[in-house]
């Protein structure tokens, strides 16, 4: 089974600890966090990340950071042999829960689901404004009211 190791700026690796573990508390011995502080080196950050990852002890370790480019990023990159380790940047909660519920599945697989996970957990606000919308222009039509009110219902709401 394959663990999670989280890089982040503080103080969001830790963060996403606690909530892996407001849901996951059954595999906290499969993840683990570092939260990188404006004043760490890269080196120190490094030596901290190798030791969450012997005290994981897993065949298989996905390491999920925040901003690809950022310290966090480029220290997973040095713990990446792209057989056993791999890095995922972009972390958010629905990436994080994807990953935690399929850790039995190989990491090729398991990479592909934190990503689609995270991108399957972003919405625009929009696209819910847009049906609701609709909901009105259905509600006007089905009270035989004139478009031009539907169309200033809409305005309305987009405002």
């Amino acid at each position: 089974m394959a663990a999670v190791l989280l890089i982040a700026h503080a103080p969001l690796a830790s963060a996403l600890l606690s909530v892996a573990g407001h849901c996951y508390e059954e595999k906290g011995h499969l993840f683990e966090a570092i939260d990188v502080e404006p004043t760490m080196s890269a080196e120190t950050v490094e030596a901290l990340a190798r030791a969450a990852l012997a005290r994981l002890n897993s065949p298989e370790v996905l390491v999920l950071t925040d901003v690809f480019g950022a310290t966090p990023c480029n220290v997973a990159q040095r713990l990446s042999d792209g057989v056993n380790v791999r890095v995922v940047a972009g972390v958010n909660v629905p990436m994080l829960w994807r990953s935690l519920c399929y850790l039995g599945e190989p990491l090729d697989a398991l990479v592909a689901r934190a990503v689609s996970g995270a991108s399957q957990g972003v919405m625009r606000r929009i696209d819910s404004l847009a049906h609701h919308a609709l909901a009105v222009a259905a509600t006007a039509r089905a009270r035989l009211v004139e478009p031009d009110h539907v169309l200033k219902a809409a305005e309305e709401l987009r405002g």
